[in-house]
């Protein structure tokens, strides 16, 4: 039990410091021509639902995607590539920070567009349904896409055909500066509307990544015996700015205080005091884990440098074109 609690610790602590010295760099340089969000302070959704899954459980993302193709098994050097625009990237250097794929771990896909992967979701799980694999199709999105008629839609055929598919809201209070009171009524809530559309769903504390991986636990196993949709509304909280990498206090939608606020519920900080009494040794392993991770980022991104850009001549590859092209 220690282990794997420990093994989720260690994992956020990775896609932390992952995601700080990828802002540095980004700020910095201005390499990354990508637009770019980050799950800075989020990072208990992620790796506490994907945890969960199996290799063979597809995962579709939107607008911030390191968290969950690095939870799923991601490849960092390929992940920090593509950020650089580099061919072997896991977009070959096309997609930059919000098109990342990696299907070969289950990672299906990621875009841009508000909703978008949501219904592209439950055909997968419509699929897996009908070729009667054991499989199950997850989404993650946050709460600005549940304004939108794709999420309804969605929610509606999945409830009808049975379809096996984890909704995942990161709750994060913001469409990037609007927030939640002024967009939703009051009284109402994201895992109300599903529950409404027939839809079996449940509210995390979506900063307790113990919470979160058992609440994802009984939505996969309720999804894999057949019993049809599950949403999993989780709150949580993005440290940073909505794109980039710096703070937006001063923009005016939100205070330092509030965020300030949220950062003493910090995920890593709170996961480690949960263990602290049954693993003694947490905070010396938090450090060295912090140091493994600088060490694998910084190495990443000198190997993206030395990669080439996408041949000119090959920038078509793999896009539709019409026929007779």
């Amino acid at each position: 039990m220690t282990s794997d609690r420990t093994r989720l610790i260690r994992e956020m602590v990775r896609i932390r410091v992952v995601e700080e010295v990828l802002a540095d760099h980004y700020r910095d340089e201005q390499e990354m021509r990508t637009a770019i969000h980050f799950s800075i302070g989020q990072e208990a959704t992620a790796v506490g639902v994907l945890s969960a899954t199996t290799p063979r459980d597809w995962v579709y993302a939107a607008h911030r995607t390191h968290a969950p193709y690095l939870a799923k098994g991601g490849d960092l050097r390929a992940l920090v590539a593509e950020l650089y625009g580099r061919q072997d990237g896991c977009s070959h250097g096309r997609g930059g920070s919000i098109h990342v794929i990696d299907q070969s771990v289950g990672f299906a896909g990621s875009g841009a567009i508000l909703g978008e992967m949501i219904s592209v979701a439950v055909g997968t799980g419509w699929a897996f349904a009908r070729n009667g694999e054991p499989r199950v199709a997850l989404t993650f999105f946050g709460d600005g896409a549940t304004e939108e008629g794709v999420f309804a839609e969605s929610l509606n055929i999945a409830a009808v055909r049975r379809i096996p598919i984890v909704f995942v809201c990161e709750n994060n209070l913001y469409s990037i500066s609007s927030p939640l009171t002024a967009r939703q009524p009051a009284g109402t809530s994201v895992h109300g509307r599903a529950e409404a559309a027939g839809v079996r769903a449940a509210a995390v504390d979506g900063n307790d990544v113990f919470a979160v991986r058992e609440a994802a636990e009984t939505a996969l196993r309720h999804c894999r015996e057949g019993n049809g949709p599950y949403l999993l509304e989780l709150a949580t909280y993005r440290w940073r700015e909505h794109v980039g990498p710096g703070w937006d206090h001063h923009h005016g939608y939100r205070s330092k205080q509030e965020i300030d606020s949220w950062i003493e519920r910090c995920p890593i900080q709170r996961a480690v005091a949960a263990v602290r009494a049954e693993e003694p040794r947490i905070d010396d392993l938090v450090r060295q884990w912090q140091a493994e991770s600088h060490e694998e980022i910084h190495a990443a991104v000198a190997y993206a440098k030395e990669l080439p850009f996408p041949d000119v001549a090959g920038l078509l590859d793999g896009a539709y074109l019409p026929v007779g092209r």
